[in-house]
């Protein structure tokens, strides 16, 4: 039986900034999409805390690269 994550949201990480795009149900039933970028300061990643929560977000997904690490990450030593 396959999984459906009603409230989920992938990120997009990157040295200074961190894109989520969080996808809920809307008012007539529709899939709605919400995309905003955070810095990654620690009040910045807060704040993103914060939205996610406040939009009942609980799933996230961050993407790999085939090394392995998070996207936007590669390279760093």
């Amino acid at each position: 039986m396959e999984r459906v994550i009603e409230r989920g949201c992938g990120l997009d990480v990157h040295k200074k900034t961190v894109t989520a795009c969080v996808r809920v149900p809307g008012a007539n039933g529709a899939r709605e999409q919400h995309v905003r970028t955070f810095g990654t300061t620690t009040a910045d990643l807060l704040a993103l805390r914060d939205w996610l929560e406040a939009s009942g977000v609980t799933d996230v997904a961050v993407p790999r690269d085939p090394g392995g690490t998070p996207s936007g990450e590669a390279g760093r030593g």
